[in-house]
């Protein structure tokens, strides 16, 4: 599975090692984004900045105003800004308390309702938070075992599509020579490719030895590399290994014309983004509003937005409203 925000997951890895200018972008802006638009992008930056100061959990919000939240990378912030623009647009009272920090930090926060709505990853929140014995795999399953399982004051509503997971990914070349789609395409050249990934991934129960159990893949060798960073990109790219464990939504999938391929078996649990919230705080509104989100936010969608603001270091307001307007939510 992936550990992309606990203390020392993957997502830390990335932002801090494999794209060390990250922390930067926040700066530019659209000018293809309409009158509108702009103008509730404004409101949300505003709220954004007046909620966050130099403690992002300090101080309480208006009566009435529901406060998003946010980890401390990237994806999750533009998802922040999502949910909080959506809202917004429905006429919700919303502020915005971004860059938290790990789950570690905002997770008792929203249970105790000094957040009320934050972007996570269901199949990590299943098994750090809720039940770490969990074995459910796919979203359906994930998704019930989260309802059984978290504490009386949280609960989660409708999962996206959109998945930020571990995935063997191939370059593209690769992918169209052996007419790579799936995992299980592999079978016939997995003896003869050099897989590459974080170290653990050689005892992770989801990495080769789950690879061998579900799909009955044995590669060539296994190559310890960083998880899904510059070293392990390079590595890909340049041939030294021919498949790789790559987050779902790493920018360079695009830059570097990777394929990541499906897993319909489910080796890798389900990692679907999910809202995660502070019961209480729920209204119908909240519901409808956030349900539809959810129904828009494909992967593509979501690596879509994280090259904006990670590669193109677009502002997360910015990327996030064009990203609404652009599916009718906006």
């Amino acid at each position: 599975m992936t550990f992309k925000i606990t203390a020392t997951g993957g997502i830390a890895a990335l932002a801090v090692v494999g794209l060390a200018a990250v922390s930067a972008c926040s700066s530019s802006s659209s000018s293809s984004s309409s009158s509108a638009a702009t103008a509730s992008a404004s409101a949300s930056a505003s709220a954004s900045s007046s909620s966050s100061g130099s403690n992002p959990l300090g101080g309480g919000s208006a009566s009435g105003t529901v406060v998003v939240g946010s980890a401390n990378f990237p994806e999750n912030e533009v998802l922040a800004e999502v949910y909080a623009l959506a809202l917004q647009a429905k006429g919700v009272k919303v502020s915005t308390k971004l860059n938290i920090g790990a789950r570690e930090v905002y997770y008792p926060q929203v249970e105790k309702g000094a957040i009320d709505i934050i972007p996570e990853y269901n199949g990590t929140l299943l098994t750090v938070e809720a039940d770490p014995s969990s074995t459910a795999k796919t979203t359906a399953a994930v998704d019930a075992a989260l309802a059984a399982k978290l504490p009386s004051t949280l609960t989660v509503l409708a999962s996206a599509p959109a998945q930020d997971s571990d995935s063997i990914t191939v370059t593209q070349a690769t992918a169209t020579k052996d007419h790579l789609k799936s995992i299980a395409d592999l079978k016939p050249y997995a003896s003869q490719m050099v897989l590459g990934g974080p170290p653990e991934f050689k005892t992770r129960t989801d990495g080769i030895a789950g690879l061998k159990s579900v799909y009955g893949l044995t590669f060539k060798s296994f190559d310890p590399l960083d998880e899904s960073g510059p070293i392990t990109l390079s590595a890909l790219t340049s041939g030294k290994v021919q498949a790789a464990d790559v987050f779902t939504t790493t920018p360079q999938i695009i830059s570097d014309h990777l394929v990541s391929l499906t897993d319909p078996k489910f080796n890798f649990a389900a990692q679907n983004v999910i809202p995660l919230v502070y019961k209480p705080a729920v209204t119908p509104t909240i519901t409808s509003t956030l349900n539809a989100v959810s129904a828009k936010l494909t992967t593509a969608a979501l690596l879509g937005l994280d090259v904006k603001v990670i590669t193109d270091k677009e502002d997360y307001t910015t990327a996030a409203q064009a990203w609404l307007t652009s599916v009718g939510l906006g």
